[in-house]
């Protein structure tokens, strides 16, 4: 506590879900992520998740100063078993240099458009730049939402998709079905889905926990995408496949290793995962080349506040040049020590 607190110069911005809807694009939030990991790394400026728990409620934190942009904060996510699960999320940005409290954001869509931008950026290391045949397993918002982010970066030749729901994959082949210059078809089985392919989106966890993906399906030079596994009693991709990659390319090092339980299993199994893993930023930065043409190369995301932070800065800084947004009456002290 302090008795010389100062009110910031500029009082706080509120974005609502509304907000964010409005200003929201891919190209953008590929870039904003794409400039933070091409940045050099500092992995001390993005923590892992902090929790806080009871059998009742739960507070996930995920903070970050990136190394690009002006401002740095946290993503909050709170969970409520009261009545259901009820969740909600609230990202705070603060300037860098003042510590002053800049912005408040409903972080509900900035996970989703975040995420997916970043899984599109760390695909395009790992494919060839031609014409791809993409796999698709799963038909819901994960697989809406990266296939269109991959279209800002990727070229398709055809999609094929299935889901357990024949219904679902009928109308997720119907809405993409030339949409991004390339055929979509709905397939029977993920099997089907998969073999043959140059691109593999796994975007649907199994009931079970068990993995979706089988290794024999998979060619010797395809890339596959795990997006869908981000705890440790989580499962996507079987530890067979996982050893027979050339690569596997992760947003967060220690998330995704000690995070992931494909990667825990894949531990367990006796594969040596840390001598397959190389980070987004050592790629994006040319400390490490992948050769995009061989082997099997694996991108596997659990996603982290660095990501979160850049996006919400482009929002705000969108907003601001836009006039859309709360200004909040009040602010809070920023005091010197």
């Amino acid at each position: 506590m302090s008795t010389n607190g100062e009110l910031p110069n500029s009082l706080p911005l509120f974005l609502t879900d509304a907000d964010v809807a409005s200003l929201s694009d891919w190209a953008g939030a590929i870039e904003a992520v794409r400039t933070a990991y091409k940045a050099p790394g500092d992995e001390a400026g993005t923590p892992g998740r902090i929790f806080a728990q009871t059998p009742r409620e739960w507070l996930r934190i995920m903070p970050s100063v990136p190394p690009s942009g002006q401002l740095f904060g946290s993503k909050s996510i709170a969970g409520s078993f009261a009545d259901g699960l009820r969740v909600s999320y609230l990202i705070s940005l603060f300037d860098k240099d003042t510590a002053d409290l800049v912005a408040l954001v409903d972080g509900n869509r900035v996970t989703g458009l975040r995420t997916a931008a970043t899984t599109a950026v760390g695909t395009s290391t790992i494919v060839p730049q031609r014409p791809l045949i993409v796999g698709v397993i799963g038909s819901g918002f994960e697989a809406r939402s990266h296939l269109t982010a991959f279209s800002h970066l990727l070229e398709f030749a055809d999609i094929r998709v299935f889901s357990p729901t024949p219904a679902n994959r009928e109308v997720f082949a119907r809405e993409f079905d030339g949409a991004f210059g390339a055929p979509a078809r709905a397939v029977d089985s993920a099997q089907e889905a998969a073999e043959g392919a140059d691109l593999i989106l796994c975007a649907a966890r199994s009931r079970d926990e068990s993995p979706t993906l089988l290794p024999e399906w998979v060619g010797p030079n395809a890339a596959v995408v795990s997006i869908g596994s981000t705890t440790p009693a989580q499962r996507e991709l079987p530890a067979e496949l996982i050893a027979r990659a050339a690569v596997v390319v992760v947003d967060a090092r220690d998330e995704v290793v000690h995070g992931s339980g494909d990667m825990i299993a894949a531990r367990a199994h006796g594969v040596d995962v840390d001598s397959l893993v190389v980070t987004l930023n050592d790629v994006l930065t040319g400390e490490t080349k992948i050769d995009a043409e061989q082997g099997i190369r694996i991108y596997k995301s659990t996603g982290s506040g660095l990501q979160d932070i850049v996006v919400a800065e482009m929002l705000v800084d969108r907003a601001r040049a836009e006039g859309i947004g709360t200004v909040l009456p009040v602010g809070i002290v920023t005091s010197r020590k």
